[in-house]
């Protein structure tokens, strides 16, 4: 079985979260090499620029460490920067305001940062300095999501209806279903969704499909991918959060309600899991890979050989 872990994404232009939450800073776009003691990082925070590292993509990352509370400051600090950077043809830079230095968002803005992307820690603002079409990654443009088909041995598939969103009150059964988490594998993400859910334990096979689909959440598009599992309990204890109910349904039952029977594609979706139950149809395993030696393994799906 594998073990759920941090993807990697070996080469992504978005600077990932430890280059931008160092407490240590080794070299600094507006100073030159400094060691990394805690003496020499008080010194950094003390010059009357921005403390920042470059990044593999000529671009400047700030330490959001080294940021000045007050606004004057700050501001004097910002425009001596960029006219640093500038002269170095730097171009995109990534201002990350932790909660605590929210009062300075108002005076980037006006400097010329953009917003980028929120979490419940930080904003993140960017800049492009070249008088070109700017090149930084957008923020994340899918959520992703999984569909559970688990199929125990008297030929019952794992049911569930929903206590909130579009079917609720409707009387309608349908797989287990939910978002992945941030740094979780769909594999691991659809193992947990079944679990929390239903109580039920299971081992994940295969994805058999993925739909793709525009403007789910807040102009977002969405992944789906659709997923087998096999179960390792019986025992259902219902999420009663999320659920009004979830129980072990008869297949044909199943399949023959009028909800599966109007949609193409949630039909498509079930008469997929069907054929791969049956032997007939093969989806994609996940195979735990190293992209490079120096990085953290990733999972591949792909059809056995």
């Amino acid at each position: 079985m594998l073990l759920a872990k941090q993807p990697s994404l070996d080469g992504a232009p978005l600077p990932p979260e430890d280059e931008l939450m160092k407490d240590e800073v080794s070299q600094t776009v507006n100073e030159g090499p400094i060691g990394t003691g805690s003496a020499n990082a008080t010194l950094q925070c003390e010059v009357e620029q921005l403390v920042a590292k470059a990044d593999k993509f000529d671009g400047v990352i700030v330490d959001p460490i080294c940021l000045p509370k007050d606004v004057p400051t700050f501001v004097t600090r910002l425009h001596s920067s960029l006219a640093n950077w500038k002269s170095k043809q730097k171009k995109g830079v990534w201002l990350k305001l932790p909660t605590e230095n929210a009062n300075l968002v108002p005076s980037a803005i006006e400097a010329g940062f953009t917003y980028h992307h929120a979490e419940p820690q930080y904003v993140m603002l960017t800049y492009w300095i070249p008088d070109s079409p700017c090149t930084l990654p957008p923020n994340a443009s899918h959520q992703v999501g999984i569909g559970a088909f688990v199929l125990n041995k008297k030929g019952e598939i794992l049911a569930v209806q929903e206590k909130n969103g579009p079917l609720k009150g409707l009387g309608i059964w349908k797989f287990p279903t939910g978002l992945v988490n941030q740094a979780e594998d769909i594999f691991a993400g659809a193992i947990r969704e079944v679990k929390e859910e239903t109580g039920i334990d299971a081992e994940f096979v295969q994805v058999l499909g993925f739909r793709q689909g525009h403007h789910v959440a807040f102009e977002k598009s969405d992944l789906f991918f659709v997923c087998i599992l096999r179960p390792l309990s019986s025992e259902i204890v219902v999420q009663e959060s999320e659920l009004e109910a979830a129980k072990w349904m008869p297949l044909d039952e199943f399949t023959t309600q009028p909800f599966y029977r109007q949609r193409r594609m949630m039909r498509k979706m079930v008469e997929i899991c069907i054929a791969s139950s049956k032997g007939i149809y093969k989806g994609f395993s996940p195979i735990e890979l190293d992209t490079d030696p120096r990085m953290r393994s990733s999972v591949f799906y792909c059809s056995t050989l």
